[in-house]
């Protein structure tokens, strides 16, 4: 097992940012809620622990506590914003309402060493976001940093490694926030960055083999790139105890089936099966319209799918191969902490519990930028690692309100000329993801001097670097009245393009 960092998650909408600026720095993280941290410190101990910020104050009912053993585990501590009142809180220590701080703030550090390493007097720009603070170091606590608002803006416990900060150092806002956490990680913690792809592919190829043994695999193929990677890591580890499967659901894109199997069969030196189940999955998802209902309709039918097809290869498949990502199980599953649910993937949270399969799921661990780096030190193609995500659900989640073929081939085609113009323009590696999505209302238009009562659709393209955080594309005017024109020409039944300029948070990427 590689050395760890443990994240406890207090509900901080920054705490998946925590996350990714550790993993940055080649060192492995996992989160965790805080009833889950005592768990997280049993059997080999993490290198340090990092508790998040979070929306509530100390003194709040039902707020969130830290277990006070924590200190008694002698592993290093630096506590956020939340954070670092709670170890405030249980030191001894007061911490007060008042001093509002949201937005940007100038820092003076009066102790440039571990966790200030590089830092001089000059002061520097940190992010802050909180209502309450520490006024005084609690007992035996010494300050380290502070600004014209916060005579404590980060301290340390004498003679221990243990550091808060009331500033978030996770967010862009505070440009050398980073080399606050890699002194943590590195000058405290001590590690030793060793969380590289070809360090994980060696890890991962080991537990596979270990985990399976010598029975067969099915791996769920989507064409995207978290299934090709997880199938190419399975690849190495099995050999030809894997069989790829390739399910037309008839929620696809234009043209993906031909795509798939241009593309991958042979490519990854295992045999592909493709399977029409589109009358089957349409037929389960008549009249639904309910985002999660279509999710778990979906997960299920995907399982009844490669259990049959298990049966009709003859072979005993025990494992079903998912390319399933850290961001799927974070927003598919409350660990029972603060931070909720957001949505149901059909991958995590909307399998069926009697399925035949044992799941393996390598990429469990890996945001999508990790999963990108690994595709490539397996040796897959770039027009493969640099694919745009696509929901397992497809289309159905695209289609808002109830699915039908008559909708889906009008979403195919509005889809189909947006990606198309984003290549041809070459914004393709540009944006994280582009779709286009079938809203649940009709517009009044006038096409021809005749009015019409037609579909709108909408347009969604967002920068990210891990899906977790995203922001809209800024097209220029002259591509959206492009694209525009071409939907409404060229696709029947609609009337009306909108382009959609929200962010995540406070939206998700997808609409449904």
């Amino acid at each position: 097992m590689p050395e760890r960092i443990l994240v406890v998650d207090f509900g901080s909408q920054f705490t998946q940012l925590i996350a990714r600026r550790i993993r940055e720095a080649n060192v492995f993280c996992e989160i965790r809620p805080p009833e889950a941290l005592a768990e997280g410190l049993r059997g080999e101990p993490p290198k340090g622990v990092v508790l998040s910020g979070g929306p509530s104050s100390v003194y709040g009912e039902g707020a969130p506590e830290l277990d006070r053993k924590l200190l008694s585990f002698g592993v290093p501590v630096l506590g956020i914003c939340y954070g670092m009142q709670l170890l405030a809180l249980g030191a001894g220590g007061a911490v007060r309402p008042g001093k509002r701080e949201y937005g940007r703030a100038s820092l003076r550090v009066h102790d440039s060493g571990d966790l200030f390493h590089g830092f001089g007097g000059e002061p520097v720009q940190v992010w802050c976001s909180h209502g309450d603070h520490v006024d005084e170091p609690p007992p035996g606590f010494e300050t380290l940093a502070s600004t014209p608002d916060l005579p404590v803006a980060a301290f340390r416990m004498a003679g221990r490694p243990v550091y808060g900060v009331q500033f978030h150092p996770e967010v862009a806002h505070t440009p050398r926030g980073a080399e606050i956490l890699r002194n943590f990680l590195f000058r405290i913690c001590g590690c030793s960055s060793d969380w590289t792809p070809g360090a994980f592919a060696a890890r991962a190829v080991e537990q596979i083999r270990e985990a399976v043994g010598g029975e067969a695999c099915i791996a769920g193929l989507s064409g995207g790139v978290d299934s090709a990677v997880a199938a190419a890591l399975v690849h190495r580890a099995v050999g030809d105890g894997l069989t790829c499967v390739f399910v037309d659901t008839g929620l696809l894109r234009k043209g993906e089936r031909a795509l798939v199997e241009r593309t991958f069969r042979g490519r990854l030196g295992t045999r592909l099966v493709v399977v029409d189940a589109a009358t089957e999955f349409l037929d389960a998802l008549q009249g639904v319209a309910e985002p999660e209902r279509k999710r778990r309709i979906i997960g299920e039918r995907f399982v009844r799918v490669f259990e049959r097809i298990a049966r009709d290869l003859g072979s005993q498949a025990r494992f079903l191969v998912q390319g399933t990502l850290y961001p799927d199980v974070i927003e598919s599953m409350s660990s029972g902490g603060p931070s909720a649910v957001i949505k149901t993937h059909h991958n995590v949270g909307g399998l069926p519990d009697d399925m035949d399969f044992e799941l393996v799921e390598p990429l469990r661990d890996l945001f999508k930028d990790e999963v990108r780096r690994l595709g490539r030190e397996l040796g897959l193609d770039d027009a493969v690692v640099g694919r745009h995500p696509f929901p397992g659900p497809g289309l159905a989640i695209r289609v808002l309100g109830p699915v039908s073929e008559d909708r889906l081939a009008v979403l195919r085609e509005a889809d189909a000329i947006f990606l198309e113009e984003i290549e041809a323009a070459g914004l393709y590696d540009d944006i994280w993801q582009a779709f286009a999505a079938l809203l649940p209302v009709r517009s009044v238009g006038v096409m021809g001097d005749a009015r019409t009562y037609e579909n709108v659709v909408a347009l969604r393209a967002v920068t990210s670097t891990d899906g977790m955080t995203a922001d809209w594309y800024p097209f220029e005017a002259a591509f959206l009245r492009r694209v525009s024109a071409r939907i409404v020409n060229e696709v029947a039944g609609v009337n009306r393009v909108a382009y959609d300029v929200s962010s995540k948070p406070p939206s998700t990427i997808e609409w449904e």
